[in-house]
């Protein structure tokens, strides 16, 4: 809406025939998301003169702000040819030097337009967009034919910061050069060159239907993409939402693409002594080579070596993988990945996009590692034993991986199984597993001593069910440790009653027979047990009778037994306190197995 008009004519004398320039005034322009007010104009008749636009701007909910533009010089050295340089823009989201060189299509001319930019710095309302001491160049030229326009368009980009909500350039020194033809119809490219410094160039052409608002054809090929600067530049803000945000990668990478009809039609990544790690530590692959071709018409063999690596610490050996794409699925027979002195061998191997989602199944063997090697991979006490299993069938869907059958595992001279697994978005940021655990018959001898307990002779068997992680962190569980049936010695040093009855806190205490405590060094017993019911980061606890499913939640009115005396010499332990925070709880072990505990003896 236009509210007020004015326009005053500079007169340099007396006669009308004497203007020498024009003030276009307007009292205010008003539209839903912009207002203008008091635009004040002042336009030369004559080349060479100064022209000056000033006003008041407020954008949607802003508050108003003085705005200007002065050109120091306006120049018209032609017909249809305007110029002005160094012109000044000041304005509350953009500031800056603007050079500015204007070709009109007259007398046959094409239609030319150059733009310089110095010191210029800019912002939007809501922080999306920004640039603050941008140097560039934009220059866009076109010719008018039957159909539409001829154009080439060029953006040398020297120097300067820019964020373009989600990606950052700390600096300039990139570049775009691109010819094609527009039309009412389409926007066709038909060379595009695209260079980022330190990173490497794409080389783009394709056709952009502007009526139905979709990419009609597209190709795109890439140079060797250095990948250490390619990942924080373009690819970390793209994965800002996975658990891809935040890596280290080395190493180059090439992509080549094609579309046709807004289909995807040929794509092919490789990469070449890719280095891509986790900086949290959970992966890494090193000296990764890779050929990913894909095809919508014919299937496709994908190659995939890498010289060694690691997960969650655990280390990984060289491997090379083979695999067929075929459009939306992936198949492959068998799929090796060395781990320490062992390997996981992945069998039957097939995967497929539906919906907009992966689902794959697979069977997985794991041949022994040796717990040795593992558990000194992983920073544990060193363990003796091996691991290994076999599980029949494991499948992903939805964003659910699960398995059929249970994995075993060979330690301290007995079994630990695992089953019913199952993990929700395993690749997120959030990851949350599902187990339930089985201990049968493990030595507590070679355990104690592995975890500098103090040494305890005898068997016991575990279970821990309903198991829940949460980011790798246990939030849910029902778990009951007891002595395994049958007859074995069975007997606790006076160090393990000690770190028991600190682990039961303050409330723990042991019965002994006082006359005979200063004479030995262990103690016979019955039967050991303690169960833990997890639940909103408090651990409900019970000993030898406990049901981990329906233990006492704070009842210290009665004491439970942890460990059961026998014979001469006796020791009972007794836990009084029924409900212990989690976080506690492991601060206990750790200061149990770094031998700083001190409880009280009674």
């Amino acid at each position: 809406m236009m509210a007020l008009l004015t326009l005053v004519l500079s007169l340099a004398s007396p006669s009308l025939h004497a203007v020498s320039s024009i003030t276009v005034q307007i009292g205010a322009i008003s539209s839903p998301n912009f207002q203008a007010s008091d635009l004040n104009l002042e336009l030369p008749l004559h080349s060479g003169k100064a022209v000056t636009l000033k006003t008041r701007l407020k954008q949607a909910d802003s508050s108003w702000a003085e705005a200007s533009l002065h050109c120091p010089a306006l120049e018209n050295p032609q017909a249809g040819m305007w110029r002005c340089r160094d012109a000044k823009l000041a304005s509350p989201q953009a500031n800056g030097n603007v050079s500015v060189a204007l070709q009109l299509p007259v007398a046959q001319q094409p239609f030319k337009a150059d733009l310089q930019l110095a010191a210029f710095s800019f912002s939007d309302r809501v922080g999306l967009h920004a640039g603050d001491k941008l140097a560039a160049d934009v220059s866009l030229q076109a010719t008018h034919d039957a159909t539409g326009w001829r154009w080439q368009a060029a953006l040398d980009w020297r120097e300067g910061e820019l964020f373009w909500q989600p990606f950052y350039f700390a600096s300039g020194g990139h570049s775009l050069h691109a010819a094609g033809h527009y039309s009412a119809q389409a926007l066709q490219v038909d060379t595009a060159q695209l260079k980022l410094k330190a990173v490497g160039s794409a080389d783009v052409s394709g056709i952009y239907n502007l009526s139905g608002k979709r990419i009609e054809q597209l190709a795109l090929q890439t140079s060797a993409l250095d990948l250490a600067t390619l990942y924080p530049l373009l690819l970390k803000p793209l994965l800002d939402k996975t658990s891809l945000n935040d890596m280290e990668m080395a190493g180059t990478a090439s992509l080549q693409l094609a579309m046709q009809a807004g289909e995807l039609q040929d794509f092919r990544l490789d990469l070449q002594q890719a280095d891509i790690a986790d900086r949290k530590g959970k992966f890494a692959l090193y000296k990764l080579q890779a050929s990913i071709p894909w095809s919508y018409d014919a299937a496709q063999p994908i190659a995939l070596d890498y010289a060694g690596g690691h997960l969650l610490d655990i280390p990984l050996g060289a491997a090379r993988l083979r695999a067929e794409l075929e459009r939306y699925s992936l198949r492959t027979p068998q799929l090796v990945l060395p781990i320490l002195d062992g390997a996981l061998t992945l069998n039957e191997v097939s995967a497929a996009w539906v919906n907009q989602q992966w689902h794959w199944h697979l069977r997985a063997d794991l041949a022994p590692i040796s717990m040795t090697e593992l558990s000194t991979a992983l920073g544990w006490p060193r363990m003796e034993g091996q691991v290994a299993a076999a599980i029949p069938q494991v499948t992903y869907s939805d964003g659910k991986l699960a398995t059929s059958g249970a994995m075993q595992f060979k330690l301290f001279d007995g079994t630990v199984t695992v089953g019913n697994l199952s993990m929700q978005t395993p690749l997120g940021l959030t990851p949350r597993l599902n187990a339930d655990v089985q201990f049968r018959n493990l030595d507590l001898g070679a355990l104690t001593r592995t975890f500098a307990f103090g040494a305890i002779e005898g068997r016991m068997d575990g279970d821990v069910n309903v198991l829940q992680l949460a980011n790798w962190k246990p939030v849910q569980f029902d778990a009951m440790f007891k002595s395994s049936a049958g007859r074995y010695p069975r007997k606790i040093s006076q160090r393990a009653v000690e770190n028991i009855s600190a682990l039961g806190g303050a409330g723990a205490a042991a019965a002994v027979q006082r006359s005979v405590l200063r004479f030995f060094k262990e103690f016979n017993y019955a039967r050991i047990g303690l169960t833990c019911r997890l639940r909103n980061s408090s651990c409900a606890m019970d000993g030898v009778d406990g049901n981990p499913a329906h233990a006492p939640v704070n009842n210290t009115a009665s004491g439970y037994v942890i460990v059961e005396g026998s014979g001469v010499p006796a020791i009972t332990v007794l836990g009084y306190n029924h409900s212990v925070g989690w976080d506690e709880l492991l601060a206990r072990l750790q200061r149990i197995t770094a031998g700083n505990s001190k409880p009280v003896i009674q």
